[in-house]
């Protein structure tokens, strides 16, 4: 079973505006959506989770 997030939860949850979220799909460094049906996307909670933990991650080992 997954859980789908809609864009406002994905902006709160990240910190990033709409056209950075974006922005950085485009570039294959954001997980891509997932389509609800007609105009409605989602992301898949799961897949965000882990994004926010390797740029944890990575902003720890950048501290070092």
């Amino acid at each position: 079973m997954y859980s789908i997030l809609r864009l406002p939860i994905v902006k709160q949850r990240t910190g990033l505006s709409r056209s950075t979220i974006y922005l950085r799909i485009s570039e294959g460094q954001f997980p891509k959506p997932v389509s609800l049906g007609g105009r409605a996307v989602g992301w898949i909670e799961s897949e965000i989770n882990d994004w926010l933990e390797q740029q944890i991650e990575n902003s720890r080992k950048a501290a070092n």
